[in-house]
């Protein structure tokens, strides 16, 4: 998700994610994971922020280092 400089911090991208979690629950999933940079720390924030937890990285990311890697349980 990218939200241009004079929308963040109003709390849009936050709604998004619950918006995107309650999908996914509805789905039957029980877990999200995301993917971002490690230079994207208000990113990074913005997942700690909301829940998720820091794993190791999945998939094709396992050997990106300038990935990382987060789960919440839904």
């Amino acid at each position: 998700m990218y939200t241009s400089v004079n929308s963040r911090g109003k709390g849009v991208v936050s709604k998004v994610l619950l918006a995107l979690e309650k999908w996914a629950a509805d789905l039957s999933y029980t877990k999200c994971i995301l993917e971002t940079g490690i230079k994207q720390h208000e990113a990074i924030g913005l997942y700690i922020k909301n829940g998720y937890k820091l794993i190791l990285n999945y998939g094709h990311y396992i050997k990106i280092k300038e990935s990382i890697c987060f789960e919440k349980s839904i």
